[in-house]
């Protein structure tokens, strides 16, 4: 039977504490970040964090992100470190950037997807943050959701989708920013991201002016992946989402309303819809950070609310519009562009 532990009750310290207990004798935890929940395990561990593949349905080659609650820890995962992975790191961590970079032999190869580089992160959370120290080791730890589902914003995501097969869910409320982080790789040359996400590009090249986004972020991607997100279908809903160009939207609705289709419908801009009765809509007001934070709670919703289908309107392309445009590729059935 899982464990739940909610902040509002326990306070932070009394949660993490017993959450971390939990993780050093092997087991597996649902914790929040400030991007999305995480479902993590003693990343040192390869039979803890085995349990977490079980879990999910996750792909063995599909890489683990292992989070850090200090630079200092990084010393024992990487080898190899540049000068601006130590720059990246003083300016954006804790925050909601992953680096890859060359693994130290005592990471299990479970953890990087057989891969000789891990992707490393310091969540910008206190939970998080004080659930890795009082667990007194790095935790690998993927979103919490069974794989290619909606990532979870919330524990109430966390239970639907995983239920009993994990050990403790911690309940610290919705996350804040509600897309996965960013993940640069420094082993490519110039440096890629491999997967955009809660940290944008814009900001990145203030450091890395050069560096470039990996086509795997805005295409398919065949071969084996060095980053979450990557290869596999991901966020996808239970029902069909399309991912339309804003001037197909009239083409594609009449379309579906012509077969008697239930819509849901999600906009970055609103505008005014005909035919109400049979479209839900979520727009954002234009407002990116806004659609980011609640676009996986969207997708739940429209499940919920029994539609057939979910029609999604392509963000622009520029701050976190990317990571919310890849979201809704990597989870669309059809794109119509």
């Amino acid at each position: 039977m899982v464990l739940i532990l909610r902040v509002s009750e326990l306070g932070i310290d009394k949660a993490a504490k017993i959450a971390a207990k939990k993780i050093k004798q092997g087991g597996i935890v649902a914790f929040p970040t400030e991007t999305v929940y995480g479902l993590g395990a003693n990343a040192l561990d390869e039979f803890a964090v085995n349990k977490i593949f079980r879990a999910k349905g996750r792909p063995p080659d599909n890489p683990l992100i292992v989070h850090v609650s200090s630079i200092d820890q990084v010393d024992i995962l990487w080898r190899d470190i540049p000068e601006v992975a130590y720059t990246l790191m003083e300016r954006f961590w804790p925050g909601p950037l992953t680096i890859v970079l060359p693994k130290r032999e005592i990471v299990p190869y479970n953890v990087t997807g057989g891969l000789d580089t891990v992707a490393v992160r310091m969540p910008k959370n206190e939970i998080a943050l004080k659930l890795i120290e009082y667990s007194e080791v790095p935790i690998a730890a993927p979103s919490a959701n069974r794989s290619g589902r909606p990532s979870p914003t919330r524990a109430e995501d966390v239970l639907e989708d995983l239920g009993n097969s994990v050990d403790v869910i911690v309940d610290g409320g919705k996350t804040e920013i509600g897309v996965e982080s960013t993940v640069l790789s420094l082993v490519h040359d110039p440096p890629a991201i491999l997967r955009p996400g809660g940290l944008p590009l814009e900001e990145i090249k203030k450091v890395i002016p050069n560096v470039i986004v990996h086509p795997a972020a805005l295409g398919e991607f065949f071969g084996r992946p060095e980053s979450p997100g990557m290869k596999y279908r991901h966020y996808a809903p239970s029902v069909p989402l399309v991912l339309v160009r804003k001037d197909f939207l009239d083409y594609i609705l009449k379309k579906e309303l012509s077969k008697g289709k239930k819509i849901g419908l999600l906009l970055l801009e609103c505008l005014k819809i005909s035919n109400e009765k049979n479209i839900l809509l979520k727009c954002f007001d234009g407002n990116l950070r806004i659609m980011a934070k609640e676009l996986f709670s969207a997708l739940r919703e429209f499940e919920r609310l029994g539609v057939d289908i979910i029609i999604a309107v392509e963000p622009p392309l520029e701050g976190l519009g990317l990571a919310i445009y890849n979201r809704l590729k990597k989870a669309a059935s059809e794109i119509i562009s």
